[in-house]
């Protein structure tokens, strides 16, 4: 192979392509004589080195090529025997519909072949992904799966228990090889500030996909959508970082419940198709909260009680607020812990990062930048609006100039954002760590690691230790922003007006969010999309100047507070009840942490139910029937999120081998959450040792 005469061997190369007919093997054969005669003008060892690379290509696609022919033949024989049930495998399903637009329109790390198995730790200079093979787990078993996934992708329900499926989402790509594997470098910004501590060489060159690896594209038939698929927990890669690149089945299943259930709240969100274990003993040690220092820390905490004489000087509200949350306190791990590896599937249109983005930029604005460098930020924008704004057959992006393509993304981006950021403000849904580089560009949510779901209102509030009052729950708007301004600072040098024209662009995001913000409390409240700007405004003054603050000082439960508020607003809008009787009936004994009520905070919430009813009332929502307000408080007020000691109960379960909380937290948060169901043992206050334990109210 490595002396092979070049007259030859395109001569062979073409009676070999005459002679298959496979349509794969005549495209990569095309493929191949391209990439021959770009090279045909090298001399020597150059021309012997191509050669033999296409050389084995041919006889990699040749032999595949003989393997789906007697593939199609044992189906035609199948048939002819009279079984017409014999269906396609999910590999040839898989590689009939596989289109990898990452890879074949982007660049590869030029120094992928040199660092082979790229499962170290190393700086990644150039290129848009790197490419490197998940590590399989040992012995894999399905645990769950998602069939609305399933099929969106383009597979039937059946498939996921088929040997190929477990195998090849359980990390061993060589169970379908004609799917592509790679991993991706992006740039790490917090809060609008660019940061390379993170990265081990203090360059940022080595930050970006420490544990996920994506490994294809697909293309479903009938929807035309395209999906990309990436394994969370697949094991190492250059940007490791020095860690495993392996997930625990505790956060793999946290990461499972959350993005379906986002989706059946109709959040933008990744998705999930597939959560494995490994039963052959692939585990690895975390940092975790052992039983002991948990009771001695319990035992100190609650020695703080509201007859502390250093609380006198607050009402009774006030005290039993500070002491839950003096409880509350967050602390880090004090021990570790051996768990099972798992990997979920997650499932998107893509996964493209404002750290992406913001990486490349960084890359193209160095002042002895590379016309390639340059280059490659165009391509990545391009792609961008490829893969998030465009339909498959859409070529506009590839052929408008760059300053219109740069703004399109910046444009359309903003939306995305601010709409999903204000979404989870509605279902109280704190992501927790929100870089840059957790931030996708088309406004979806995703990194399902450090998130919660509130409990008790807090707007402090986040489950993760290190997400500090940036990151948390009330936070989430200005955090969208700094991310926004991030995206915006990298494609500024590509906009016709440079940072000029960025800076407006953030402006208008800054009033676009503030504006989605306004409509997801008009929502909650009961009020029409299509309600007057006038009443939507009073419907946010309510919550800013009243609501929240009452929500807080007497520790109201987020969930059940506004759902029971759907439930009152029949009684009220009929004026079949009081306001106090609705407030002592639905809300007092239901949806709050605090034990007793006042008369006077009685009489505050008396007097913010009234105002509400009466704003209702005076927007134009008379036209509308009560059935009509409680219907889209309902669908706009869950009844079921997945709480955080839901999650604890289904992965302590399942970590003996019990699945059947799982089903059950997936059954009430990811069919239908609105619905009134029957998982009414979810619907209820949290432990109390959900609000201060560690691991349960906070973790690292």
């Amino acid at each position: 192979e490595t002396h092979i005469n070049s007259e030859l061997f395109f001569h062979r190369l073409y009676r070999v392509r005459r002679m298959l007919s496979s349509a794969v093997l005549i495209k990569h054969g095309t493929t191949c004589l391209f990439k021959c005669s770009s090279t045909s003008r090298r001399s020597g060892n150059n021309l012997h080195r191509h050669s033999s690379c296409v050389y084995k290509q041919l006889f990699f696609h040749s032999r595949r090529h003989v393997q789906l022919q007697l593939r199609l033949q044992q189906k035609t024989m199948t048939s002819a025997t009279g079984n017409p049930g014999a269906r396609e495998t999910v590999d040839e399903r898989l590689e009939s519909i596989m289109n990898h637009s990452w890879v074949e329109k982007l660049n590869p790390d030029p120094e992928t072949e040199a660092n082979e198995p790229n499962k170290t730790s190393r700086r990644v200079k150039s290129g848009h992904f790197v490419r490197v093979k998940p590590t399989p787990l040992k012995h894999p078993a399905l645990i769950i799966h998602s069939k609305k996934v399933l099929e969106d992708i383009g597979l039937c329900e059946g498939d996921e228990s088929s040997d190929a499926f477990v195998r090849f989402f359980s990390g061993d790509s060589d169970a379908i090889p004609g799917m592509k594997t790679w991993a991706t470098p992006y740039a790490l910004s917090i809060m609008g500030q660019k940061h390379t501590s993170n990265c081990p060489f203090g360059t940022g060159e080595g930050y970006g996909d420490g544990r996920a690896i994506s490994v294809g594209e697909v293309v479903n038939p009938k929807t035309k959508q395209r999906y990309e698929l990436q394994l969370k927990g697949g094991g190492q890669t250059p940007f490791c970082r020095g860690a495993d690149g392996r997930a625990v089945l505790r956060s793999s299943i946290r990461e499972f419940i959350a993005s379906e259930a986002m989706d059946s709240l109709g959040i933008p969100t990744t998705r999930a198709l597939s959560l494995i274990r490994s039963e052959g003993g692939d585990v690895s040690n975390r940092p975790w909260y052992s039983v002991s220092v948990e009771k001695q820390v319990s035992k100190q905490l609650n020695e703080v009680t509201t007859d502390d004489p250093r609380l006198a000087r607050f009402d009774v509200s006030e005290r039993e607020a500070i002491v839950s949350r003096v409880r509350a306190q967050k602390r880090d791990p004090d021990t570790m812990i051996q768990e099972p590896n798992a990997i979920t599937t997650r499932v998107a249109p893509s996964f493209l990062r404002v750290g992406h983005l913001d990486l490349f930029s960084r890359r193209a604005s160095k002042p002895d930048a590379s016309p390639l460098q340059k280059q490659e930020l165009e391509m990545l924008v391009r792609h961008c609006y490829f893969r998030e704004f465009s339909n498959e057959d859409d070529s506009w992006c590839s052929t408008a100039p760059i300053e219109d393509v740069a703004r399109a993304v910046l444009e359309k981006s903003a939306v995305g954002i601010a709409v999903c950021v204000a979404e989870w403000m509605r279902v109280g849904f704190c992501q927790g760590n929100f870089n840059a580089d957790n931030c996708l560009v088309a406004g979806r949510t995703m990194d399902y690691g450090p998130f919660g779901f509130l409990d008790a209102y807090d707007p402090a509030f986040a489950k993760w230790t290190g997400s500090g009052d940036h990151f948390a729950f009330a936070a989430q708007p200005q955090a969208a922003v700094a991310n926004y301004f991030t995206l915006c600072s990298a494609l500024a040098t590509l906009l016709k007006g440079k940072e000029v024209e960025g800076n407006a662009l953030i402006e208008t995001f800054a009033k676009t969010i503030e504006n989605e913000m306004t409509n997801v409390w008009a929502k909650k409240l009961g009020f029409h999309n299509d309600a007057p700007s006038l009443s939507k405004t009073a419907a946010r003054d309510l919550y800013d100047e009243t609501l929240k603050d009452l929500l807080y000082k007497h520790r109201a439960d987020w969930t059940l507070f506004w759902r029971e508020l759907s439930n009152v607003a029949s009684a009220l809008l009929s004026r079949k009840m009081s306001a106090k009787e609705a407030f002592s009936t639905f809300l007092e004994k239901k949806a709050f942490y605090k034990s007793v009520f006042s008369e006077q905070e009685i009489e505050m919430w008396t007097k913010a139910l009234e105002a509400w009813i009466a704003a209702l009332r005076t927007s134009g929502e008379n036209e509308s029937s009560t059935g009509e307000i409680v219907e889209r408080m309902r669908r706009a007020n869950p009844k079921y999120v997945p709480r955080e000691y839901m999650l604890v109960e289904a992965y302590e379960a399942a970590e003996v081998g019990d699945y059947s909380v799982l089903r059950d937290v997936f059954i009430a948060c990811c069919e239908n959450p609105y619905d009134e169901g029957e998982s009414s043992k979810y619907y209820t206050l949290a432990p109390e040792e959900a609000l201060s334990k560690g691991g349960v109210a906070f973790m690292s």
